[in-house]
């Protein structure tokens, strides 16, 4: 039953952003903010699917700690599901996404007239330096730059593997940082077909404040972030009997490399 309700979901999502993004046509020519509401109805209609057809609820806690206007919100990244679960829960975000997702056909389209943030991830230091300024602006127009500091998705409970580049985007742009905290990755593991049902927790955590030193702000960040997705995760290991991979290296041993 799990392996037929998986692929109905699957069949389903795909069928349902394809359905959205014809939907989301005639909205081109309009303002930017009639666009971003079509992508946070796609994004409420995806986990709604999940939902009803997988039986994976969803539960965020913490909403009360989103401060208001411009931040930069650092999620943990165990799956694909955060990249459109989270949108909907900010008032005007925008991802820092690779580069190559704008070149994908009319979904690229839909990401350049929603005002992402991308950056190539082969330019160096002047890439960085570009996404940094971009984001300043993002912030500086009150909206909500949405990333993941480990940049690539990990499996639920593996080793974290946090990026500098978190810390440079911090300290250049004086904003501060809402942390999240997530188990999603047992329910929707990466690069894996089956869809677990349960509950997917989202936790927002209390926001770092501008003005830490980068040492500082960073052993922060990783430790609010990684306690919180432990203590998801053991809810979820509760919930599901999920087994998470062994850890290569102790805990909060994390690469300070960009």
């Amino acid at each position: 039953m799990l392996v037929l309700r998986s692929l109905i979901f699957n069949v389903l999502f795909y069928a349902n952003l394809i359905g959205w993004m014809i939907i989301a046509l005639p909205f081109l020519p309009l303002p930017r903010r009639h666009f971003v509401g079509v992508a946070k109805n796609w994004a409420r209609t995806s986990i709604w699917l999940m939902r009803v057809v997988v039986g994976t609820k969803v539960e965020f806690r913490g909403r009360e700690r989103i401060p208001k206007g411009g931040l930069i919100l650092a999620s943990k990244h165990q799956s694909l599901w955060e990249t459109f679960a989270l949108f909907p829960e900010m008032e005007d975000g925008a991802f820092i996404l690779k580069h190559e997702l704008t070149w994908i056909p009319l979904f690229g389209w839909y990401l350049w007239k929603q005002d992402m943030v991308p950056v190539d991830r082969s330019g160096g230091s002047a890439a960085l330096s570009k996404m940094n300024a971009r984001a300043r602006e993002v912030i500086a127009a009150g909206r909500q730059i949405i990333m993941f500091p480990e940049g690539t998705r990990r499996p639920a409970g593996a080793e974290p593997a946090y990026k500098y580049g978190i810390v440079h985007l911090y300290a250049t742009t004086g904003a501060p940082c809402l942390p999240v905290a997530l188990n999603s990755g047992v329910y929707w593991p990466r690069r894996k077909f089956l869809r677990r049902p349960g509950t997917i927790v989202v936790e927002f955590l209390e926001p770092i404040p501008p003005g830490l030193s980068r040492a500082e702000f960073y052993d922060t960040l990783q430790r609010r972030i990684e306690e919180g997705s432990d203590r998801l995760l053991a809810e979820a290991i509760a919930e599901t009997g999920y087994v998470p991979p062994p850890r290569s290296k102790p805990k909060g041993a994390a690469s300070a490399s960009a």
